[in-house]
């Protein structure tokens, strides 16, 4: 017995003295930073900038003409005296030319606004990205909270349980206890020194979900988490879907690909109307004067104007087709998104009541009585009116309704963050640190 109690006090003293040191190590974490550092960071972020940047550039290339073509040539050439090029024969001549291929009138500007369009929706899914990496962010933030608050509830019912031990050695030494009392108790000890590694565990996977969120090396340490209240309430159901309209990249973004869409059914019908060549040739002839012919050799010039015969309408009317059916998925896309939008922001108003709720129950009554309860157990413990089971299960019943009341908290912020992530944008600033509540004392 004595070494089971030196093993599991050594274990406790080492565990602590780690906490200590990581928590010396790191400086305590500020949200805003953390975001603000995940969305400088990120790489996966940074290539959607990229691409978003290079389909910019591709916007401003679709309203250009093709290059002009510039022609030079040689014109009837005699085969018996290829090396003459003029003074034998009339026909002869050096000619210069440029022409210029000009798309029907209205195709250049639906091709450009098509590719803006193409590029806009890729702007908002970068927006779009950086509220998603924002709400993991926060996600795992008070995740960390709630791991970090609740190692602090395990060390500190473990040095409670230690010194019931004590009293319950004492009892059963001068004959007023038993030693089942202390074999419980021991019980209960050891099952706290496995949540205590179980919760270590878990903030090392959330400490490095954090570093590579903020892509630096998974070694990085996180410091803890200050203490907040929870904020203001949030606005009505229809406030936010308002504001979702407004707010919501993802909404944007799926706005430009309908206007895409149509923009490509336009251009597809200006398909049926022919583009236009326009070329121009300058014909240098030089003065004949021979017993064949007698020509004083005057310059000579060539416009022309030429197109292409639209016939292919099987092709073009495939074109319409596939531009309507890519307005057609658009526009099935936004509205399936609204009503995905319709159905967070209820889901999330729901457990933000109920969250909200349970943790102001837990705050003022559940957790004050609970205390008031292990007291009173205490105290008719010491003069013998209380067996040790009672008191026992009154502090483990204190420590569940601590860990709950943390957990509903955390939950509460979680889910506001989701609700940002939802509407898209932030619904306040971030919580403000809070008084010690019973739960973190």
């Amino acid at each position: 017995m004595k070494t089971l109690l030196a093993t599991a006090a050594m274990l406790l003293t080492l565990t602590q003295a780690l906490q200590a040191a990581e928590n010396k190590a790191a400086a305590v974490e500020h949200l805003p930073r953390l975001v603000a550092a995940a969305i400088a960071q990120n790489p996966e972020l940074q290539a959607s900038e990229a691409r978003w940047r290079m389909f910019a550039s591709k916007a401003a290339q679709a309203g250009s003409l093709d290059d002009p073509m510039v022609m030079f040539k040689l014109q009837n050439l005699l085969v018996r005296d290829p090396l003459s090029f003029g003074g034998r024969d009339p026909n002869t001549a050096k000619v210069v030319g440029i022409s210029q291929q000009l798309p029907f009138w209205g195709k250049r500007s639906l091709r450009e606004e098509l590719a803006q369009h193409e590029a806009e929706a890729y702007r908002w899914t970068v927006e779009e990205r950086k509220l998603e990496l924002r709400r993991m962010v926060k996600e795992t933030y008070y995740q960390l909270y709630a791991v970090d608050r609740a190692r602090q509830i395990v060390d500190k019912n473990l040095g409670i349980i230690s010194d019931l031990i004590t009293i319950a050695e004492s009892r059963y030494a001068v004959g007023q206890g038993v030693q089942t009392d202390i074999f419980k108790a021991n019980l209960e000890r050891s099952k706290m020194l496995d949540m205590q590694l179980t919760l270590q565990q878990q903030r090392t996977s959330l400490a490095a979900t954090m570093n590579f969120l903020l892509n630096r090396p998974a070694s990085t340490p996180v410091g803890p988490i200050a203490e907040f209240e929870l904020p203001a309430p949030r606005p009505s159901a229809d406030q936010l879907q308002t504001l979702a309209q407004e707010q919501r990249p993802q909404l944007r973004s799926l706005h430009s690909q309908v206007n895409k869409a149509k923009t490509a059914h336009q251009l597809a019908r200006k398909e049926a109307w022919p583009d236009v060549n326009l070329s121009f040739e300058y014909m240098f002839r030089g003065r004949v004067a021979n017993g064949m012919a007698n020509d004083p050799g005057y310059d000579m010039f060539t416009v022309g104007l030429t197109f292409n015969l639209p016939l292919q309408q099987e092709r073009r009317r495939a074109m319409q087709a596939e531009s309507a059916s890519e307005t057609s998925m658009a526009s099935e896309e936004l509205n399936n998104l609204n009503n995905g939008i319709r159905y967070s922001i209820s889901e999330n108003l729901a457990q933000l009541e109920r969250r909200g709720r349970q943790t102001e129950l837990y705050r003022s009554g559940i957790i004050p009585q609970a205390a008031q309860t292990l007291e009173s157990a205490l105290i008719g413990y010491r003069v013998g009116k209380v067996d040790f089971p009672a008191v026992l299960e009154g502090r483990l019943n204190l420590f569940n309704y601590e860990r709950e009341f943390l957990d509903a908290k955390a939950e509460y912020m979680i889910n506001l963050a989701r609700l940002e992530a939802t509407v898209g944008t932030e619904l306040g600033p971030p919580p403000a640190s809070e008084p010690t509540t019973p739960a973190n004392k």
